[in-house]
């Protein structure tokens, strides 16, 4: 399954905002640098959504704060579930 997300990084805490329109906004307290915050969202994501560590892969925008993640699971609707139930903002 693929997903936009929005990362605000160098915030005072590692959560998911909410939606923004079709993107998923997400504060991490890592800063943009060597990568920092790209792993801190992936972890985010994993943890927030009970996912399996190595499912999130970030698949374009490295160096963005949009961003195109792939999340590998056996159940996408389980996860369209999920993230259903996020705020939107």
């Amino acid at each position: 399954m693929k997903l936009q997300i929005k990362v605000i990084p160098s915030s005072s805490k590692d959560c998911i905002v909410g939606w923004l329109e079709d993107t998923l906004k997400i504060k991490v307290k890592a800063p943009a640098d060597k990568g920092k915050a790209n792993k801190a969202v992936i972890k985010v994501l994993e943890e927030s959504l009970s996912l399996p560590r190595g499912s999130v892969i970030i698949k374009s925008g490295l160096t963005s704060c949009l961003k195109t993640i792939n999340i590998n699971v056996d159940n996408d609707n389980d996860i369209r579930e999920r993230l259903a139930r996020l705020p939107k903002q």
